[in-house]
């Protein structure tokens, strides 16, 4: 059978922010690029990140004397010293020049005002004067687990704003754009990546994409649980076609965010910006409970401290009862109607339209929904894969490991921007010294083993289970016993059940014909992949017995930095295997900030240098 096959310098699966600044960077070069991408570039969830990106730029009087250093300090402390020191440090210093390029291109960030402005935090206003000399320069909000206010923002629609920017200079370039296209495998000899099979979602059928360089962009795995902030597209793609690799191991699973404000019934975010500029969380009695948390840091301590409250609060009795489950309140009416349709203008819209209420005047209801994922498929510190040549990765997708076992608020945007920058001129000096050769019988037993995968769901022949029915199982497994709070039995009881159900979807039976644009076989395709994705996290999180940022267990509620700074390496290299394989590799390579005290949170930390337990 003839499959359309194209050729080029870089492929790149996924078009957000990071894929697509990636490809900038590669096309200035004289390289040409692919941009392939289940939407519309601009529909990119990008697109939906709200509050800003972190950027050490220091020009409004409450981010003085800022720094790469200080942002440096916060991203490892904020990771809970799960992170790569030496990726933090290139983050950091690069952070402030993609900020300043990006409005190069057009982003309007907001802008210093000289002379007196008011400005809210923790529910209290206070007036502070800007200079002239600061008026006109990018200003900058507060964000959770800083030490200064460094989030660089457009009002509430950062993402937004940056990724029309980031597309129109795709435009510019002459960068290919094949949206509505799905990769389906990563075509590869076991030693070097040659590109991908795409499936037409408008059509169903397959394509080839030959490449020099293949880069994987495709966000996170979300759409894992049930409550999540995360875009229907956020599947997990990307993991999944590189962990069927069976060379490329997956980075850190057990690390999975889950932010604050994920507002009730919808779970769709609430920015951190709401507290950021000095929004406060109540509770049944309309008593503001964080301080007596974190007398500190309150709310604006980082998402995985701020959402185990909030979940223990509501364990406590203190939620709000609603049909939809127990929830708080998140108050930001003090801020004033001027501000909030200014700069909080999205959040005003958001609870309007899905809630039904004005948020000047009313409290938005709120409870911790899964964000985002730290971990991603492992990289080094240049963007490459591990143990597949050819193969890089940018962005959510990756484990870069910028993260480590939390990510603060507003440096997941930046990374995107930052990491595509970076891995961008990685992947530019990569293509200038390299020739590529492809083989034609590889690259046919790949495309072939697709189709004859799909023709035998179509068929009917893989079996009679329900795609829908197994997806919501999954989900549910993994809210129930994979979330916030994590303990042996509930994760071993998680494994097994994640067992069974991948033995499931092995034998499932499409409703529908399968013919082109159909979702119920685009989603068959995937869940088994989602359940592998699924297994990673949860046996993963049973064998971390410890708890580091968003890790939390019950049963071994201490950080163990003696036996635990590592980074979780899960490979699938048995197509036939029920569980991965778990390796690991130190973190610990280059510690420039040694481990202690976050300075929020109240954990036990058991030190690198205690004697082990007899």
């Amino acid at each position: 059978m003839h499959y359309e096959t194209y050729s080029t310098d870089l492929l790149c699966i996924g078009a957000g922010l990071a894929g697509e600044r990636v490809a900038i960077e590669v096309a200035s070069q004289g390289f040409e690029a692919v941009l392939l991408s289940l939407v519309p570039p601009r529909r990119s969830h990008s697109c939906a990140a709200e509050g800003g990106m972190q950027a050490s730029l220091g020009n409004m009087s409450m981010s003085q004397g800022d720094s790469p250093k200080l942002h440096f300090e916060d991203t490892v402390k904020g990771s809970d010293w799960g992170c790569d020191q030496e990726v933090a440090r290139i983050f950091c210093q690069t952070a402030p020049v993609a900020a300043r390029e990006a409005a190069f291109w057009g982003v309007p960030w907001n802008r210093v005002v000289a002379g007196p402005n008011t400005y809210f935090q923790g529910g209290e206003s206070f007036e502070m004067v800007e200079t002239p000399e600061s008026n006109g320069l990018i200003t900058a909000r507060n964000f959770g687990g800083t030490s200064k206010w460094r989030a660089c923002y457009t009002a509430d629609g950062t993402g937004h704003t940056l990724l029309y920017a980031m597309d129109s200079k795709v435009l510019e370039l002459g960068i290919k754009v094949h949206d509505r296209v799905e990769a389906t495998s990563l075509i590869h000899d076991g030693q070097r990546c040659m590109g991908c099979v795409g499936r037409d979602l408008r059509t169903g059928k397959l394509r080839i994409y030959l490449a020099k360089a293949t880069l994987i962009a495709t966000g996170g795995y979300g759409r894992l649980y049930p409550e999540t902030t995360s875009n229907i597209i956020n599947e997990g793609g990307g993991h999944i076609i590189a962990l069927d690799t069976g060379l490329v191991p997956f980075g850190n699973p057990e690390a999975v965010q889950f932010h604050p404000t994920g507002i009730v019934p919808t779970n769709i975010l609430v920015t951190e910006g709401c507290r950021g500029e000095g929004g406060t969380l109540l509770d049944v009695d309309k008593h503001r409970f964080m301080p007596d948390y974190e007398p500190g840091k309150a709310e604006l301590a980082s998402r995985d401290v701020v959402a185990r409250w909030m979940t223990h609060h509501i364990a406590e009795g203190k939620g709000v009862n609603s049909p939809y489950g127990d929830h708080l309140w998140l108050d930001i009416r003090h801020l004033g109607a001027k501000n909030i349709r200014t700069k909080l203008r999205e959040v005003y819209e958001l609870c309007h339209n899905f809630l039904g209420i004005d948020c000047t005047k009313q409290l938005i209801p709120v409870r911790p929904a899964q964000h985002y994922s730290m971990g991603g498929m492992r990289i080094n510190k240049n963007g490459a894969a591990y143990g597949l040549e050819n193969l890089f990765l940018a962005g959510e997708s990756a484990c870069w490991d910028l993260h480590g076992f939390n990510r603060l608020a507003g440096n997941s945007l930046a990374e995107t921007i930052v990491a595509g920058r970076h891995v961008g001129g990685k992947v530019a000096q990569f293509l200038a010294g390299h020739e590529n050769r492809f083989s034609t019988v590889r690259v046919q037993q790949v495309v072939m083993r697709d189709a004859e995968r799909i023709h035998r769901l179509v068929s009917g022949n893989g079996g009679k289970e329900n795609v829908y029915a197994i997806r919501s199982a999954l989900q549910r497994e993994m809210m129930d016993r994979v979330g916030i709070f994590r303990d042996g039995k509930g994760l071993a009881q998680a494994v097994d059940n994640l067992c069974e159900l991948y033995a499931r979807s092995l034998k499932i039976g499409l409703r529908s014909s399968g013919i082109g644009a159909n979702p119920e076989l685009a989603l068959a395709l995937k869940v088994p992949g989602m359940i592998r994705l699924a297994l990673c996290v949860a046996y993963a999180a049973l064998m971390r017995t410890e708890s580091r940022g968003s890790h939390s267990r019950a049963d071994y509620p201490a950080r163990n930095d003696r036996d635990w700074l590592t980074r979780t390496l899960a490979y699938w290299p048995d197509p036939g295997a029920d569980l991965p394989e778990l390796k690991y590799e130190t973190a610990s390579k280059i510690l420039d900030l040694p481990p202690g005290d976050r300075g929020y949170g109240k954990t036990e930390i058991i030190s690198m240098d205690a004697p082990p337990e007899v």
